[in-house]
């Protein structure tokens, strides 16, 4: 019988804590790595991603960043708006039909 590997999850908070402590601290970042327990590659790929998204890095699992998600929301909105519009042109050519 075959153990499968258990993913370790991480929540925001601590790998804001390991980013800072990696960036501050006078240790190398694969000591800081093994320190906290996590692989190397994470702490590089954490690190990386808060450089480039800074406050929205780590959005959590199912959740997007901001701009992301309000595209999704307007992109929503104009799929319902043209239903809406079609249904309508519809209407009007069965009510404007006169015999």
């Amino acid at each position: 019988m075959s153990k499968k590997k258990v993913r370790t999850e991480y929540d925001k908070a601590f790998k804001l804590e390991a980013v800072k402590l990696s960036e501050n601290s006078p240790q190398s970042v694969e000591d800081v790595a093994k320190d906290l327990g996590i692989a190397v590659s994470n702490l590089h790929r954490w690190r990386r991603e808060y450089r480039n998204a800074s406050t929205q890095a780590f959005p959590g699992k199912g959740h997007q960043p901001e701009q992301d998600e309000e595209v999704r929301r307007l992109r929503q909105e104009v799929a319902t708006l043209k239903q809406e519009r079609d249904i309508l042109k519809k209407a009007l050519g069965i009510f404007s039909t006169t015999k």
